[in-house]
């Protein structure tokens, strides 16, 4: 039997590769979480912290990738917690300055000298106090949900490609310092694992005693390796620049960034709003043309940039749209962001402020799934 005349199946056309998507570039993410805390920073409004909290969250279990840096929103969440609940035991137990009729419980009262006017231990605790407190603990809880939501979006060592040269060198160890945790929280599950899997104990005080040295060796041995890594691929080498153009590098970097940190300060504050704007556009003007001129120093190229392509531009647009819809309606209607708690009143969800906070989910439609390879 002649094996050349059998039929073979034909083969159909190939399928084409659907081409990879490019991922987003990381700082889209930390200008939208930004952009959030922004917002939140402008209202005591519980139910708009909340959905504050509500849409963080969900771009973040439909956008985070399966890497070990995006476990920290987890830990976020936790400390944002401890914060909340911290701040509402500080107001139990040293009291708050905010008058209050609705009497919950009154503590025993320890006597304090004359120099200690202004504070107390124990004594009355109101309703107005305790929901003074929450709404103020649930403001901090909810910027640090939105830190840890650009940490579990945007990959550190991508961002660190993206830094100007001037800051290359403390993106280094920024970078270093942000991948630490989730690489030691990897390798206490990982050890904790192995125990299990031999029969010894992974719990307590011997357990955790037995489980930290290995993994503050295994951080040793990968801090050795990573700098003998880095010194072999010439990090820290610079290039030679006049003394006048360091000067006035300095003087740009140092003015622009004192600009930004009093434009922001007066964004944030209400006695600031005047000034706020135009002193936080000249510091930035300034800080980058002081990068500019100090990316000089360290000439180096980038293998595969990230590009600022449309889908990052309308990330950071829903953040930025949501930061500014907050801030216009903090000036427009701040009855409604900021309940009162004296007299004490339910506080009620305004239509459109919500409705700019939903914005902030466009990064949840438009972003690339993080299960495609890029």
């Amino acid at each position: 039997m002649d094996l050349r005349s059998v039929d073979r199946p034909s083969q159909g056309p190939a399928h084409p590769q659907r081409p990879r998507r490019a991922p987003l570039h990381p700082g889209a993410w930390w200008l939208w979480s930004l952009s959030l805390g922004t917002a939140a920073t402008r209202t005591t409004n519980p139910l708009l912290l909340s959905l504050l909290i509500a849409v963080s969250a969900y771009v973040v279990a439909t956008c985070r990738p399966p890497t070990p840096w995006s476990r920290s929103y987890g830990a976020f969440v936790k400390l944002a917690l401890a914060v909340l609940l911290i701040r509402l035991l500080f107001a139990i137990v040293l009291g708050s300055p905010i008058p209050g009729t609705h009497t919950l419980v009154t503590l025993p009262e320890v006597p304090l000298p004359d120099w200690a006017q202004g504070i107390r231990l124990g004594g009355e605790v109101t309703a107005e106090a305790l929901t003074f407190a929450l709404y103020d603990g649930l403001r901090l809880a909810t910027l640090l949900v939105c830190v840890g939501a650009a940490n579990a979006l945007a990959n550190p060592s991508r961002l660190l490609k993206s830094l100007p040269g001037a800051l290359y060198e403390m993106g280094v160890a920024v970078v270093v310092a942000l991948t630490f945790a989730p690489n030691l929280i990897a390798d206490v599950q990982r050890l904790r694992a192995a125990r299990r899997l031999r029969g010894r104990p992974d719990k307590g005080v011997r357990g955790l005693l037995q489980v930290g040295l290995p993994v503050l060796e295994g951080a040793l041995e990968r801090s050795v390796s990573l700098a003998a890594a880095m010194d072999a691929r010439g990090y820290g080498r610079t290039a030679r620049v006049p003394a006048a153009v360091r000067r006035t590098t300095a003087a740009l970097t140092l003015g622009g960034l004192l600009g930004v940190c009093a434009g922001t300060y007066g964004l944030l504050t209400a006695e600031g709003a005047t000034y706020g704007f135009p002193v936080l556009l000249v510091g930035l003007a300034a800080a980058l043309a002081g990068l500019r001129l100090g990316g000089r120093r360290s000439p180096r190229t980038r293998y595969r940039p990230d590009r600022w392509d449309v889908r990052a531009l309308l990330v950071v647009a829903s953040g930025v749209a949501v930061a500014a819809l907050l801030v216009l309606a903090a000036v427009r209607a701040p009855a409604a962001l900021h309940p009162g708690v004296v007299p004490l009143v339910a506080p009620t969800l305004p239509v459109w402020p919500a409705a700019a906070i939903l914005l902030g989910l466009l990064p949840a439609f438009v972003a690339p799934d993080p299960k495609e390879p890029s």
